[in-house]
């Protein structure tokens, strides 16, 4: 009777962390210095796509909200980006900007649909040589993106640039209450301001939007004719996305030593994509430059910042504009230098360490980088910088195979052994490692230490026995473990016209 009357006895809820007042506080600096690195970035990917800087803005605005609720990597920053902007132009310089919002749209269903396939765990296949490119390559990218905002500019550009590196660097060494990418900001534009100078501003780079982001639908028939045309644009929204965003995921999984949900990013991107294509967006993924803006220069770690950056780049752009379209340029690059000069891997062109690593790792790193600075692309260039390693690894695992045999004592019975990895590369040369005129009778191969990975293994097996039947002798084959026996079981005999 007692137990019946004892009180219930809850589970306690876990408080977020970000309620904390001094995680808090570092959230929402966080989250105010992103959103005003996003506006130029913004509008410089909406020209990019040849559409209204407004496209851009409010599609960082969304895909900021949406991927801060739906994504799987807290304090990652989402938005619009040059990736995207590239994939999508075409169809905006040709078709307009509607084809371009539901080519956005069927792309994040796309990403969803991929990421209900498991893409995620594709990137188990991402060696580190390929993400240290990937993160030199981006950071590269990240700095010569600043240069344009360097040339052709009044004297006064370059001290101030000066001034704000100075005040990043080291601000942090005497307080980090407030973020010192934030501070910079803040002096270099009260001193152009008050002392009324004319360097380029934020208001050079395009009009900012004075109303709010509405839902509707593309004003496109809707066809087959239509789904044909826009549909290679979706899948490139998609891949590009998906890709960069769940590279850029793993780097901030790295720096933060936590562990994210890379399927839960997938499908995040693909409804914050579709939700930013209902509100007349661009599109976008991932964005590491301002990712480590947040992460490693601001010290976010939660989702807070992520909404926040989103929630005020709205407020600044539609209710202060004004305000906004005075920062100087000169603020923003520093930041953006800082950001590329933090992020590149030096450790990784260390001579001490390029004289350790072995040559295929290094050529891997720089096929890597050079293939994105070529096609300024950094999906492209990391595949093209697996590819590489696949190469790679299949022409050094191909040498490791190796067949020894023995003679039995009564003379009767030959025995190999064969020891390694057999797939495509590694089984070309099987064939050519036995005595067919020379071995007796029966022949025995014991592959006890081998495994048989794909169909180019087995018919190299076949054509092994193949050359013994022609010459009268008998071949078996033993000690295959059970992978290997089934691909074998399966496929033997089968691989040629003659079977």
């Amino acid at each position: 009777m007692s137990s019946l009357l004892s009180p219930v006895v809850r589970p306690r809820l876990s408080r977020p962390s970000w309620l904390s007042p001094k995680v808090f506080r570092t959230e929402v600096l966080a989250g105010l210095v992103v959103a005003l690195a996003l506006i130029p970035e913004a509008i410089s990917f909406s020209i990019l796509a040849g559409v209204d800087p407004r496209v851009g803005l409010f599609a960082s605005f969304t895909m900021a909200v949406a991927i801060s609720i739906c994504g799987g990597r807290p304090a990652m920053i989402s938005a619009a980006t040059g990736a995207i902007a590239l994939v999508v132009a075409p169809l905006a310089r040709d078709y307009g900007l509607d084809h371009l919002v539901a080519a956005v749209i069927l792309g994040g269903a796309i990403q969803v649909l991929l990421a209900a396939l498991g893409v995620a765990r594709l990137m188990r296949f991402v060696p580190r040589s390929v993400m240290v490119g990937f993160v030199n390559a981006l950071a590269i990218l990240i700095f010569a993106a600043q240069v344009p905002y360097l040339l052709g500019v009044p004297w006064l550009v370059y001290p101030l640039v000066a001034l704000a590196l100075v005040i990043i660097v080291g601000l942090p060494r005497l307080t980090r209450a407030v973020p010192a990418p934030l501070v910079a900001i803040i002096v270099l534009t009260v001193i152009t301001v008050a002392a009324a100078v004319t360097v380029p501003t934020v208001g050079d780079q395009g009009e900012l939007p004075k109303s709010l982001p509405t839902l509707g639908l593309p004003q496109i028939p809707w066809t087959m004719e239509t789904l044909a045309l826009i549909a290679p644009y979706a899948f490139g929204v998609a891949l590009v996305g998906l890709m960069e965003s769940l590279m850029t995921a793993k780097l901030v999984d790295d720096i933060t030593d936590t562990h994210s949900n890379k399927t839960r990013e997938s499908w995040g991107q693909g409804v914050a994509n579709i939700v930013t294509g209902f509100f007349g967006g661009m599109g976008g993924c991932a964005m590491i430059g301002q990712t480590m803006i947040n992460v490693k220069a601001s010290g976010a770690r939660t989702r807070l910042s992520t909404f926040l950056s989103g929630v005020f780049l709205l407020i600044l752009v539609v209710a202060l504009g004004d305000v906004v379209a005075t920062i100087p340029m000169a603020a923003l690059v520093a930041v953006m230098i800082i950001v590329a000069v933090s992020t590149f891997d030096w450790h990784s062109v260390a001579p001490a360490t390029l004289k350790r690593m072995p040559l295929g790792e290094t050529l891997v790193m720089v096929t890597t980088v050079a293939t994105t600075l070529a096609t300024h692309n950094l999906a492209i260039g990391v595949v093209a910088g697996v590819l590489t390693a696949m190469v790679i690894f299949a022409r050094r695992v191909a040498h490791l195979v190796e067949v020894t045999s023995v003679l039995d004592p009564d003379g009767g019975t030959r025995i190999y052994s064969v020891h390694g990895e057999l797939f495509f590369a590694s089984s070309n040369d099987l064939v050519y490692q036995f005595d067919y005129a020379g071995d007796p009778e029966k022949v025995i191969i014991d592959m006890s230490r081998a495994h048989v990975w794909d169909a180019s293994s087995v018919a190299a097996l076949d054509a092994v026995t193949t050359k013994y039947a022609a010459r009268g002798k008998t071949v078996e084959i033993i000690e295959l473990n059970k992978p290997s026996a089934a691909i074998h079981g399966s496929l033997a005999g089968t691989l040629t016209a003659n079977h």
